[in-house]
């Protein structure tokens, strides 16, 4: 047996440094090939201490805490094939508590607000057990519940009518003596028709609120929560992706104004048949390839506007989505039509955007426990402090 064990070190063939890398044994080279041999293990030790090496720098340099929460992404490079990145948002340690929140979400029993209710329970945030409803809704309790998390909550839905703003007011004065004077955030998707005096009750109630309903005076409403110094998120589309692109137009549209000059600008965009008013996404995206077109597109007029099943359907949103898409199409074209550029983005269901409005509560909320004065933040504000999970 102890022979056995002698031997076995002489039959065992070294790895080499890089499993793609193969260095034949030292028997097999002459004196030269065997200096090359050397010369190469200890280049190859030296690229894997300094790997080794700048992985960690890279790791602690993008530790860091940006508004509140603490981003640490880890990547490796050394291959394409060996690039692994990873992005986690948590809180600092000497900051607050997520679960310490109460988030009311207004609008439920609305399917867009529901979801965002249910993105909340999810991503470790508590519901608050009052919510604001239609003024034509009767009021009612009912259970938000994520199946994911398997987490759920009991909501009273108090209709928006004076009566019950009056029993709101009267029920946040408890909730702020139960969690704190800081830990009370709104969600708002109720209509369009609402988001002006919606926000100007939140401001004048010190609600921070994110604002995912669009429509309404979007001048008038930023306006109005500049002057009352609110804290709050206002954009027209929750979901980071679509975000992301939109920044990047945005940024396109800077660097290269006109680059699509005399070029012709058409859109489509299909909803489900509830949404009242034209997307909020559609007009921010026009607006960059407005700069980049100097097309005279009127985003009143010239919108084509899908709210039925068989246009949908024409268009290309699954059967099993119509209650519940966002698909747009933006067409840009040559004067002489030999030139066609086309951006699409199509969202089947809701929950990109309940995510990245449970995302934008924690965002704002950090803020909110920086102590400085509010101000009016967009999902870019959010994207760019790595808040987005």
């Amino acid at each position: 047996c102890k022979s056995d064990i002698v031997s076995q070190p002489q039959k065992k063939r070294k790895r080499s440094i890089h499993p793609s890398i193969k260095i034949p044994p030292a028997s097999r080279l002459n004196p030269s090939q065997n200096r090359k041999r050397v010369y190469v293990r200890a280049l190859m030790t030296m690229i894997s201490m300094i790997s080794s090496s700048l992985a960690l720098l890279g790791s602690i340099a993008l530790l860091h805490t940006t508004n509140g929460f603490a981003v640490h992404r880890t990547s490796h490079c050394l291959s394409p094939s060996m690039t692994q990145s990873t992005t986690s948002l948590q809180m600092s340690t000497d900051s607050f508590d997520f679960s310490a929140i109460r988030v009311m979400v207004n609008g439920m029993p609305g399917p867009m607000a529901t979801a965002a209710a249910e993105a909340c329970l999810r991503k470790g945030l508590s519901l608050s057990p009052v919510a604001m409803t239609g003024p034509e809704i009767e009021p009612a309790t009912i259970t938000v519940y994520d199946p994911v998390s398997d987490s759920s909550a009991s909501v009273r839905l108090i209709p928006a009518t004076d009566d019950g703003r009056e029993e709101i007011v009267s029920s946040l004065a408890g909730l702020r003596e139960a969690v704190g004077e800081n830990n009370l955030c709104v969600i708002d998707y109720t209509h369009p028709s609402a988001v002006n005096s919606n926000a100007v009750f939140y401001a004048e109630n010190k609600l921070p609120f994110v604002m995912g309903t669009t429509g309404g005076d979007r001048d008038q409403l930023v306006t109005d929560m500049e002057s009352r110094k609110a804290f709050a998120v206002i954009a027209p589309n929750m979901g980071k992706q679509i975000v992301a692109m939109q920044a990047g137009l945005e940024d396109l549209a800077i660097k290269f104004p006109s680059a699509f000059a005399g070029y012709k600008l058409e859109v489509t965009e299909s909803h489900q048949k509830t949404k009242a008013d034209t997307s909020g996404t559609a007009k921010a995206v026009i607006g960059s390839l407005k700069k980049l077109s100097d097309d005279g597109f009127d985003m009143e007029k010239d919108i084509e506007m899908l709210r039925d099943d068989e246009s949908s359907l024409a268009f290309g949103v699954p059967e099993d989505a119509l209650k519940g898409h966002a698909f747009h199409t933006y067409t840009l074209t040559s004067p002489d039509g030999s030139v066609q550029f086309q951006l699409k983005h199509n969202v089947s269901g809701r929950t990109v955007y309940a995510e990245g409005t449970a995302d934008a509560v924690k965002f704002l909320m950090s803020k909110v426990h920086e102590g400085n004065d509010g101000r009016v933040y967009s999902m870019i504000d959010v994207l760019k402090a790595g808040a987005l999970e």
